[in-house]
């Protein structure tokens, strides 16, 4: 990296912090949540939020994105929901000089920069199906023709743990395109205290622009151009693989999971630890980003079996297991 690259990188990474405040003013708390939300975005990739309602989960993502400078489009998903609403659909229009008539595309709101879709978990599986490619390849294809998608890009899903009448489990390969499952918390008493003396009153934050769409693509490169030894990457590959029922060295692993993590989990940690390294000021990985973001990178790529259901035990035990196992 040369030495200009290396300032302006440096520039860009010093005001992640300022980013991180401006998105404070308005969400109070929650300050690992904002954290991996901006992993992922740093990363390139997509992610899971998970909480009761109430939690500022919409809130939160408006903010970041005005806070970006990047489009933002929320999707509400419902059971009548169809992928052409999502992506978009051709309409008939008409040339008025010539009175030709022909079919345009004409784009739906994914996009976008930032697309929230509230309550994935409420479409059926078609319209889920939809969201695939997009997040997948970075495009739409309608009627044989590529659109490409506006970059930086990302999606956030949403989806409420507690009320499940009525919805469609996202299927597992779905789950896997997403680069991190953020689980929610309520906030602490002191936290909640300030929620309700600074949203019911008249004053509104005013939020500055902190970076701009080439900002977020030049430190999505820096990102992965972060140093990583050869020996952590080897530990990744060993938490992975750990998580596997058959090569697992863990008694706890082969008697509570169904089936382990893929190798895109490993590359899911690996550009996540990056990701975490940037957002800390740093160029380099440490042992500590892996072991923080095993639990958002690994929790939905691992199912557990009838047993560890019946008996209360959660991904989030299984993976507290490997990170003690896994020197």
């Amino acid at each position: 990296m040369e030495s200009t690259d290396l300032t302006h990188y440096k520039t860009l990474v010093a005001r992640l912090p300022q980013l991180r405040n401006e998105i404070g003013k308005v969400i109070i708390g929650q300050q690992e949540v904002i954290s991996e939300v901006l992993i992922a975005l740093l990363a390139g990739g997509h992610c899971l939020l998970e909480g009761v309602p109430g939690l500022a989960k919409t809130l939160m993502v408006k903010t970041m994105s005005d806070a970006l400078a990047m489009r933002f489009k929320r999707i509400q998903f419902t059971p009548d929901l169809m992928p052409g609403d999502i992506v978009g659909t051709e309409i008939l229009e008409e040339d008025h000089e010539t009175g030709k008539k022909s079919f345009q595309f004409n784009k739906g709101p994914i996009f976008a920069n930032v697309v929230l879709a509230d309550e994935i978990n409420r479409t059926p599986p078609k319209t889920q199906a939809a969201m695939l490619e997009a997040m997948q390849e970075y495009k739409v294809t309608y009627g044989g023709s590529d659109y490409a998608l506006p970059r930086p890009f990302l999606i956030i899903a949403t989806q409420n743990p507690i009320e499940q009448a009525g919805t469609y489990p996202l299927p597992e390969a779905q789950l896997d395109r997403f680069l991190l499952y953020i689980k929610l918390s309520y906030p602490s008493e002191q936290e909640e205290l300030v929620v309700l003396k600074s949203t019911t009153g008249t004053q509104k934050p005013v939020l500055q622009t902190i970076l701009s769409d080439e900002d977020i693509l030049n430190l999505q490169s820096l990102t992965r151009q972060v140093h990583i030894s050869e020996e952590l990457i080897e530990y990744i590959n060993r938490i992975v693989r750990a998580s596997r029922p058959k090569d697992s060295p863990s008694a706890f692993v082969k008697q509570w999971c169904e089936w382990g993590a893929g190798p895109r989990a490993g590359q899911a940690l690996v550009l996540c630890a990056k990701a975490r390294a940037v957002l800390s000021e740093r160029f380099s990985v440490i042992p500590d980003d892996i072991q923080t973001l095993a639990y958002p990178v690994l929790r939905h790529r691992i199912a557990l079996n009838f047993r560890a259901d019946a008996e209360g035990i959660t991904t989030d035990r299984v993976i507290k297991e490997l990170l003690t196992t896994v020197k």
